[in-house]
């Protein structure tokens, strides 16, 4: 079994999964995980949220990547459905040019998908901004 960092941490949360140090075989807890992940995966902290928020509304949440978003989020999976969105997040506060949207957007609709930019409330909690494209 493989799984990704983000997968990792939602299944310890909820108590799913149990990580073990293999040099001490000691139990491995959410939050030390969570801090030897922050320091291999780039924004994990507002990943993770989204990454929470998605799962725990039913989506199948996959890499992103050969899409140029974070992640690619689907109703069913992988091979049972394609994904519907794709989602970027952005940390609190950054800035994001129209050109940047522009090509995203564009980059969405290439692959037929809806585009979506997350990033965090100052209440830690994810908002999205969906992006469609239609003809003038």
């Amino acid at each position: 079994l493989e799984l990704s960092l983000l997968e990792a941490l939602y299944l310890m949360e909820k108590g799913k999964l149990i990580l073990v140090d293999a040099g001490t075989k000691r139990e491995l807890s959410f939050e030390e995980f969570k801090k030897i992940a922050s320091k291999i995966h780039d924004k994990l902290e507002e990943k993770y949220i989204v990454y929470k928020d998605l799962r725990d509304k039913g989506y199948v949440v996959r890499p992103g990547m050969k899409f140029g978003a974070d992640f690619a989020v689907y109703e069913h999976g992988p091979g049972i459905d394609h994904a519907p969105f794709l989602v970027h997040v952005l940390p609190m506060n950054s800035r994001l040019s129209a050109l940047e949207i522009v090509r995203a957007g564009r980059l969405a609709t290439t692959v037929r998908k809806k585009f979506i930019i997350s990033t965090i409330s100052p209440e830690g909690k994810p908002i999205y901004y969906v992006f469609t494209w239609f003809r003038a």
